[in-house]
């Protein structure tokens, strides 16, 4: 046997240890937001609840002018939600949605624990209460139906038939001309 030269190829040889041969077949690092979707499947969270989380993740970032989550803290994340209820005038629960959108993405995405956001602004919840009316303002509604169209029932019973929905009809126009007010949850004696 003679003197042997490694031959070129050989030099280009694989590495041999496990680490070497995982670092050179692994795959490209995902991106945030497909990090967020994965992470959410792995949740088994439901897809409208995706669809929603990134697209509020994509407007958090658009508003700090594309800057990396990483490099924004808890003040940012106050900003953006105060944002949402003074300017944009948002409903709180989607205020809500979206402050539950980038919890996720902190805590669960980026490992970030957030301290709890006490300086965001909160959006109005709208106080709805139902219309009650008094026995009173029932009885003036009625006594405004003509008699013809009027039908002896029980009263607070729904319309059961088509030709009764005049009777309805009439009480809801009287109700809205009068204005009436909410009541609240008045209890009927």
């Amino acid at each position: 046997m003679g003197d042997l030269k490694p031959m070129k190829s050989d030099t280009l040889s694989p590495p041999s240890s496990p680490a070497a041969v995982s670092a050179t077949n692994a795959a490209p690092p995902l991106r945030l937001l497909d990090q967020v979707r994965a992470r959410i499947r792995v949740k088994h969270y439901s897809i409208r609840t995706e669809e929603a989380y990134v697209d509020w993740i994509k407007r958090y970032i658009k508003f700090h002018d594309k800057r990396h989550p990483r490099e924004l803290s808890a003040g940012h994340v106050e900003r953006f939600l105060s944002y949402l209820a003074t300017e944009r005038d948002v409903a709180a629960s989607t205020q809500n949605q979206a402050k539950s959108a980038l919890l996720f993405l902190y805590k669960e995405v980026l490992g970030v624990e957030l301290p709890w956001l006490d300086g965001v602004t909160q959006a109005r919840v709208p106080k709805r209460l139902p219309v009650v009316l008094t026995r009173a303002e029932v009885a003036r509604v009625l006594a405004r139906i003509p008699a013809g169209v009027r039908e002896e029932r029980a009263p607070y019973q729904p319309a059961k038939h088509v030709a009764e929905l005049p009777v309805q009809a009439a009480y809801v126009a009287a109700a809205l001309e009068r204005g009436l007010r909410h009541r609240g949850n008045a209890r009927r004696p």
